[in-house]
């Protein structure tokens, strides 16, 4: 086992050391942007790219903003069950995330749009309605990125085919923009 669990490791480095961190960097600073005009920034994904999205909720809106006197706008369509189990029942699972944005998303906020595959149909039909609207989208993805990187104006790009290393490097985006944002922001 002590060579498989290096052997993770040691892959995972290495994508991590081919990051594009130049489009990190840009996509950092929309959410920044986002921050500094008071824009509600909505984030979204299935299984456990919704965990890394709720996850942002806290460590932006508690742990970036606790001495700040103002605040991340920061939220996360998924992690409302009633709402997302009544909009899949009565419309479809396809729906859960664009109906929660109809008639609620302004051109000025921002998309986090967070999908391994960079398939999942719910997301991106979330996408493409923001893009109607005129709402920048930030897509973390892996693979190949799928359409959720065609659609995307920032990348958060993880190029592994595996899932399990992509919502590793997810994680440790959250994190890297919790200590990024917290160091400009001045906290």
């Amino acid at each position: 086992m002590e060579q498989q669990i290096r052997e993770y490791f040691e892959r995972e480095k290495e994508i991590i050391s081919n990051l594009d961190y130049a489009e990190l960097a840009k996509a950092v600073s929309a959410i920044r942007d986002a921050y500094e005009r008071e824009a509600t920034i909505y984030s979204f994904g299935n299984g456990g790219s919704s965990a890394t999205a709720s996850h942002f909720v806290c460590d932006f809106n508690k742990g970036i903003c606790e001495e700040l006197d103002k605040k991340f706008r920061l939220v996360c369509l998924n992690d409302n069950t009633p709402i997302v189990t009544a909009i899949a029942n009565d419309l479809s699972y396809e729906e859960v995330f664009s109906f929660q944005l109809k008639n609620r998303l302004k051109p000025e906020d921002l998309i986090l749009a967070v999908s391994a595959s960079g398939n999942s149909k719910n997301v991106i039909r979330a996408v493409e309605y923001a893009k109607e609207v005129g709402a920048k989208v930030v897509g973390l993805t892996g693979y190949s990125g799928g359409k959720l990187k065609e659609l995307a104006d920032y990348h958060m790009h993880v190029n592994v085919d595996d899932m399990q290393i992509t919502e590793d490097i997810h994680m440790a985006f959250d994190h890297m923009m919790y200590r990024v944002l917290t160091d400009a922001l001045g906290k």
